[in-house]
């Protein structure tokens, strides 16, 4: 018993071979002239096949495939079964090569299959088939199909429409549901069908803890199978007789609905679930005429591609949300009753799916991620360079090979940081600048001269800052804390924005990062001054954000939580609580530029402001608790320090269960 594959070198056929090589018989496997290699890792993938595997040359867009006269004469006869699997499996791929596949090659097999005299030819179609029916498709239909408009749908249901009437051979026709990877290994090849949710999936967990409920959306119900069933169906069902001229559903008979899906997959990656789901088909009391001229203005029309680009989800991908199609599979049930085949539940190996994706397929693992890749080269300015943050910063973006630029009020200082990264990488760019951002005369000064020794700037990280911690009731006669902390942290890191961005907004390129503080996100008492100075600082880069999208030029906002700098020192209570090192927050920066989000904020601080946003009462409870546990520090009442009290456990216990906050 001999086989011929065509698409064997793809996902499904990959699966099938391993099948087909547990029975006797020669396997001829279809390879275009330029994909040896892809056959040659084929026989790698199974050497206890040994001559057993075959290549024939050919091409699918070809008459008989491209087989030559000798090929044919020598395979003529021969064949068993003719596997027809090669096709184009992409909801995004052009109509002219779904054309050119699916329906040009789906003839050209089926003419090979008569000339080659195959004993069955098994064509593998799609329950795209069907395309939007509405209800349930049995095994028996075809020609009730409805909703064809779309490539996808439309050639895959006349590619097996050509074997129903073109095929003189015996024939077999199956209809795989959405296939996923194999339910024993997580194995597969590329991102499609519930993959493409799968980027959205881990953007929640890396935003909210996953016992967080979420709002969500629910569809229809979405037929999923993973390939190793597939592949036991089909060379079981190929193998028995009396079957000839039947089409047969691989298909879940227990779908579930995609809120479901999503959960199932939210929950193997630790992601938060939709604990409550609105049910899409609410939206379709809506006519569709008026649902398609909103969705064709041109600024949704923006917003949507800019949203579905962001997350790698195609947008025919949503014609799935609702798909309104069942599939009786009962005459595939009764074929492979007594064999053990059958669907397993999603639920046993959902984790096994998302657990190979992000180990091999996540597409943030094929980023660049290097810093020099981002760096080389490249201007950066980071202001209080000298000490601290900036200068655990400034170490690393010079290793990576950036032109770093540090500033601080202090000369000394400034050659002092300025040796030390040059001792520590050898060859360093490394240029100080003296200047006082809260006078803005020597900001303005600061940007003239950057920009007439360098040109521009491509990287400006706003760090130089002041904070302090005094209760509002210490500070009445003391407006010149406002004053002055709103000079620095606002005006100077304004000044300089706004003096470069004219060079980046010319040169369509352009990153602003913006140390703020995890105070602006869990609004702790004693910082009014500080937190509401960063809180200017963020308002206007989101604002800037939206004005300059579309020039390339980025705002990244960083909520840094508590780091132990000099500017602490003052309140002796920090010593005895959780702290970052000047390293650790320096490697926030290193990922604002590589990543280059519009924000970096800790989980804390985000629950911080969820839950301020939700219910502000109790939250005003909980900051009052911590605004008594914790008193003004020495320094704030005007006494030395020396006379202030060891921290008590309550307030080591309450700091560090809300690690990060400033108290």
């Amino acid at each position: 018993m001999s086989y011929f594959i065509t698409g064997a070198t793809g996902f499904i056929g990959r699966f099938l071979i391993s099948n087909l090589l547990r029975r006797k018989g020669t396997i001829y496997v279809l390879v275009r002239r330029g994909s040896k290699e892809k056959f040659e890792a084929l026989k790698d993938r199974y050497p206890e096949a040994g001559d057993r595997l075959q290549a024939v040359t050919g091409d699918l867009t070809k008459p008989l495939l491209g087989l030559n006269a000798e090929a044919q004469a020598a395979l003529k006869g021969k064949i068993k079964h003719l596997f027809h699997l090669a096709a184009v499996y992409d909801l995004a791929a052009s109509a002219e090569s779904q054309q050119a596949a699916n329906i040009d090659g789906t003839r050209n097999a089926v003419q090979l299959g008569e000339a080659l005299r195959v004993g069955c030819f098994h064509h593998v179609s799609s329950i795209a088939a069907a395309g939007l029916y509405g209800g349930v498709f049995r095994e028996d239909m075809f020609d009730e199909a409805e909703g064809l408009d779309h490539p996808y749908f439309r050639t895959k249901h006349d590619s097996e429409g050509i074997v129903r009437k073109e095929c003189k051979r015996p024939w077999r026709v199956y209809r795989p549901a959405i296939v996923v990877g194999h339910s024993k290994t997580g194995e597969i090849d590329k991102i499609d069908g519930p993959y493409y949710f799968f980027t959205l999936l881990k953007k929640l967990r890396e935003t909210l803890p996953p016992w967080m409920p979420v709002l969500g959306f629910e569809g229809g119900r979405i037929n999923i199978v993973p390939v190793d069933f597939i592949c036991d169906a089909m060379d079981h069902i190929a193998h028995e007789k009396g079957l000839d001229g039947q089409c047969f559903h691989l298909t879940d008979p227990a779908p579930r609905r995609v809120g479901e899906v999503l959960n199932l997959f939210a929950n193997a990656g630790h992601a938060p679930e939709m604990t409550m789901r609105i049910d899409a088909r609410m939206f379709q009391i809506i006519p569709s005429s008026i649902r398609n001229m909103v969705g064709a203005l041109p600024p949704v029309r923006r917003i949507t591609q800019h949203l579905f680009k962001s997350l790698n989800i195609p947008p025919d991908m949503m014609k799935f949300f609702n798909y309104p199609t069942r599939f009786d599979c009962r005459e595939t049930e009764r074929v492979l009753r007594g064999t053990g085949i059958k669907v397993p539940d999603l639920a046993g190996y959902a984790w096994r799916l998302w657990d190979y994706w992000e180990r091999h397929l996540d597409p943030d693992l094929f980023i660049d991620r290097t810093l020099s890749s981002k760096v080389k080269g490249r201007v950066v300015l980071i202001t209080g360079g000298s000490s601290g943050i900036g200068l655990a910063s400034a170490h690393k973006l010079a290793a990576a090979g950036a032109k770093t630029l540090i500033c601080a009020r202090g000369v000394e200082d400034l050659e002092k940081a300025k040796a030390e990264i040059e001792a520590a990488t050898p060859g360093a760019e490394v240029f100080v600048y003296q200047a006082d951002l809260a006078d803005l005369a020597s900001a303005d000064a600061l940007v003239a001269k950057v920009l007439a020794e360098h040109g521009h700037v491509d990287i400006l990280v706003n760090n130089a800052g002041r904070s302090i911690r005094r209760s509002i009731a210490l500070s009445y006669d003391r407006f010149h804390d406002f004053e002055r902390t709103m000079q620095l942290n606002y005006f100077g890191s304004l000044r300089l924005i706004m003096g470069f961005l004219p060079s980046m907004s010319e040169r369509k390129k352009g990153h602003i990062i913006n140390i703020s503080s995890i105070g602006v996100l869990s609004n702790a008492p004693r910082f009014s001054a500080y937190v509401a100075s960063k809180a200017a600082l963020d308002a206007f880069s989101r604002c800037a954000a939206s004005e300059f999208s579309d020039r390339n030029i980025h705002f990244t906002i960083i909520n840094m939580p508590l780091v132990r700098t000099p500017m602490i020192g003052p309140t002796k209570m920090y010593d005895n609580v959780p702290t970052l090192t000047p390293e650790d927050a320096a490697d926030l920066i290193v990922r604002a530029v590589i990543e280059r989000p519009q924000r970096i904020a800790t989980r804390v601080g985000i629950f911080a402001e969820i839950l301020h946003l939700l219910a502000p009462k109790v939250y005003q409870v909980v900051l009052n608790t911590a605004f008594q546990l914790f008193p003004d520090s020495a320094a704030a009442k005007g006494v030395k320090p020396g006379q202030e009290a060891p921290p008590s456990s309550e307030q080591v216990a309450f700091a560090s269960m809300m690690r990060g906050i400033h108290w």
